[in-house]
């Protein structure tokens, strides 16, 4: 299910679609990055998980984080570097809620 309400969310195989969650968000995040979308932030983990359908596999899955995976370790290195905690509207929180479903990802 995870992969799937990636797509839904507009990060497909053909790229993000006009319109949709993913667009805003790519829209949102170049403005706060001064133009562009930034490597390894939500918009482009989320794009390359939707053009490849690797949510689940990459840990990012509808019930939860999996353990030891490389969204554990995306969740590990963020949380470090904001001193304990992964922030609201981050990469980790935007990935893991669009893979459940929520931010519209769901239909």
């Amino acid at each position: 299910m995870s992969d799937q309400n990636v797509r839904n969310a507009g990060f497909t195989p053909s790229g993000i679609t006009g319109g949709s969650l993913a667009s805003s968000l790519m829209s949102h995040e170049a403005r706060a990055s001064g133009g562009g979308v930034p490597s390894g932030g939500p918009t482009s983990t989320l794009q390359q998980m939707g053009a490849r359908g690797t949510t689940h596999s990459s840990g990012y899955t509808s019930s939860g984080i999996s353990g030891g995976s490389r969204a554990s370790d995306t969740m590990s290195k963020e949380a470090t570097a904001h001193g304990g905690g992964v922030p609201r509207g981050g990469t980790t929180s935007t990935v893991q809620s669009i893979s459940m479903g929520g931010k519209g990802g769901r239909r």
